[in-house]
């Protein structure tokens, strides 16, 4: 379980099949570990100073945008959450919904900026305006949304500690909707099977 609020930038060192390695600034972190990457909760595999492996198979290359990273590449990195820690952000589980695109991105005063994303119909209804969204694993408040789109708006600090910073209208990012929302739209889902039975 995770929170949504990045840790560290970390920068990919190799993204070869299905090893993908980064170099972080992690203390000690031991094999087996999990690590939340653009939101995507992965186990360490193997550690070498600076730089950790992971696994990615292809369910998670089909899902998210892992696939894609580049060496070079800076990702968001956060480690899970412990039972007394303070939770900045919202419950992220670090397995991700869908990967879509930035529609638009566009200039706030103040040094604020407005982001546009592409919603999947699958978690649109999931999705709504002042719940929580994680965006490449980032913790954010929606602040619209419409059809097939919804927005946020990111303070100076995020631009500057996130991949978010970096993003333009056509890159692909993972999306992971609300905890709770998951689990009401369930529990809906399955009193509406109960009453056509």
């Amino acid at each position: 379980m995770f929170t949504g609020i990045v840790q560290q930038l970390g920068v990919v060192s190799a993204n070869a099949g299905r090893v993908l390695k980064i170099r972080a600034k992690f203390g000690a972190l031991p094999k087996g570990a999990s690590v939340a990457v653009n939101g995507t909760c992965l186990t360490v595999v193997s550690r070498k100073g600076a730089e950790l492996a992971f696994d990615v198979g292809p369910e998670t290359h089909r899902l998210t945008n892992l696939g894609t990273l580049r060496k070079g590449d800076r990702v968001n990195l956060e480690t899970p959450l412990k039972a007394a820690d303070f939770v900045g952000g919202h419950w992220v589980s670090g397995h991700v919904d869908a990967c879509d695109a930035v529609l638009d991105r566009g200039p706030l005063p103040d040094g604020f900026v407005r982001m546009r994303f592409r919603l999947p119909r699958k978690i649109a209804p999931l999705v709504a305006p002042k719940g929580s969204v994680a965006i490449d694993g980032t913790s954010l408040t929606v602040t619209k949304t419409g059809a097939g789109w919804f927005e946020v708006m990111l303070i100076p600090e995020t631009l500057e500690n996130t991949t978010l910073g970096g993003r333009a209208p056509g890159d692909r990012v993972n999306l992971e909707a609300d905890l709770m929302a998951r689990y009401v739209a369930n529990i809906l889902e399955s009193r509406r099977r109960t009453r056509k039975r």
